[in-house]
């Protein structure tokens, strides 16, 4: 049995703390979007790439963040990733321009593919002489996680309210000279030898930043248009070529065979529909809150509290216990299924509103919904592959999770523009934009919790009754 690291609590603070930060990147800037919009220039259009340059970056590189980890070791890749971080954070603060500003968010995503997969790595390196110790530490670790997106919603105001939106971004800086002081706890791995696939890599990335692009341009240039038409269709030659790639080198980023391991599949576009229905969802409801009723950034991020603190709740306390119950299955499905309710519900909003009638009641029932899907999506992606996959398996549904959130605030930005969500002051312009871009994510929604329900037909939930573990094992689990 190996030797349990004496340090190893202190050392779970450390990786918690890193994926506390990670989330928290994702949502601090959604209450200081506007006034980055008037500071810096961007159209309604063009604002999204503050989200999505990040999301691109991190979930493009989630791969290659692993592989590095792997064969120049975790405790290295992990201190790298944080010093890109702080660099990206520096340049996000300082931004005098809109491009600038997606370049500095762009960096950032950059860090969190590397800190994400080599926190991971370290964690389990720390625990995997006791699996008990090990389910306590996973908790701990995911509990960071909702944690992360509840201090990022409220802290986001804090610092847009009362002193600038560049905080959002300085906060990084002296939290991650702290991080880095603190390596020193975690265990020094050595790598391993082997080669690192860079083409793949980039023909990911590349193919998703550019389908991303010719989708938010498309209202403008035309969806049937020569430049919308040439730009998707390389969109697709560098995802083709990514997956010829893998097929070919030795050492790919993503071995295909991976696909053949229970569930993976159909976990795997449960977690690309959650992203694109429930991103765009949390990104159109902080702005319907500024922009049409008016609130202030204080009060936006403080009137989504109460939906990020049921999430919070849910997947740390509840989801487990109904996991180990009823299976991954019905809560994949049926969370999907409640999030488009909620969705549905939101999309009623009226520009003479109120956060008690359009906005509190509808967007808890959405968050109930996610808090439902989330978790099991990623554990049924992850339990059906064997011990030394499990690393590319959480790659590859973080991976598809940044994917759908990316493509769907895209696909949904061209929608709610489309619908008058450009016309910046019009208010009912702008309700009618924002309530297109909730329809068509409850749409997107509700189809992935049919497809899942469908495409998890037949194969064995886990915590079913059928499943071999014990329930000792599903509730440790």
């Amino acid at each position: 049995m190996p030797t349990a690291n004496p340090r190893r609590w202190w050392a779970l603070v450390v990786l918690a703390a890193a994926q506390f930060m990670v989330i928290m990147d994702t949502s601090i800037i959604g209450v200081a979007l506007p006034e980055m919009q008037r500071d810096l220039g961007f159209s309604q259009g063009e604002l999204q790439w503050v989200f999505n340059a990040y999301v691109i970056a991190f979930g493009g590189l989630l791969l290659l963040g692993g592989r590095l980890s792997d064969l120049l070791g975790a405790r290295k890749i992990f201190t790298t990733g944080w010093v890109v971080l702080i660099v990206g954070s520096v340049v996000a603060a300082a931004a005098q321009t809109a491009w600038v500003e997606v370049v500095g968010r762009a960096v950032q995503g950059v860090g969190g593919a590397l800190i994400a997969p080599s926190a991971m790595t370290l964690l389990m390196m720390l625990f995997m002489h006791d699996p008990k110790e090990l389910g306590k530490a996973m908790a701990l670790y995911g509990a960071a996680a909702p944690a992360g997106g509840t201090a990022g919603v409220f802290l986001g105001g804090v610092f847009t309210e009362w002193l600038s939106w560049p905080w959002v971004f300085i906060i990084y800086i002296p939290i991650g000279a702290a991080t880095l002081a603190a390596t020193k706890l975690l265990p020094a791995v050595g790598g391993r030898r082997g080669s690192v696939d860079v083409l793949g890599a980039a023909a990911v990335t590349a193919g998703l930043a550019l389908a991303v692009f010719a989708v938010v341009r498309a209202p403008e240039n035309g969806w049937a248009s020569r430049d919308t038409v040439l730009q998707l269709a390389g969109a697709a030659a560098l995802l083709v070529l990514f997956f010829a790639v893998q097929k070919s080198v030795r050492e790919p980023l993503m071995p295909l065979g991976i696909w053949r391991v229970p569930r993976l599949g159909s976990a795997n576009l449960a977690m690309t529909l959650l992203g694109a229905a429930w991103i765009p969802m949390w990104y159109y409801l902080n702005l319907y809150l500024q922009q049409v009723l008016g609130y202030g950034a204080f009060a936006s991020g403080a009137a989504l509290l109460p939906m990020t603190g049921l999430l919070m709740i849910f997947m740390t306390v509840i989801t487990a216990k109904l996991l180990a119950k009823l299976g991954a299955k019905p809560l994949i499905g049926g969370g999907l299924l409640v999030l488009a309710a909620g969705l549905l519900w939101l999309s009623a909003v009226e520009p003479t509103g109120t956060f008690a009638v359009d906005v509190l009641p509808a967007s808890l029932v959405a968050a109930l919904g996610m808090s439902l899907a989330y978790i099991p999506a990623m554990m049924a992606a992850m339990s059906g592959a064997p011990q030394e996959q499990a690393g590319l398996a959480s790659g590859i549904v973080n991976t598809t999770y940044q994917v759908g959130s990316a493509l769907g605030l895209a696909a949904l930005t061209a929608v709610a523009t489309s619908q008058g969500a450009g016309e910046l002051g019009n208010l009912p312009a702008l309700t009618d934009g924002f309530s297109a871009a909730f329809v068509w994510a409850a749409a997107i929604s509700a189809v992935g919790g049919l497809i899942t329900l469908l495409a998890m037909r037949g194969e064995k939930a886990m915590g079913s009754d059928s499943d071999p573990v014990t329930q000792d094992e599903r509730v440790d689990a």
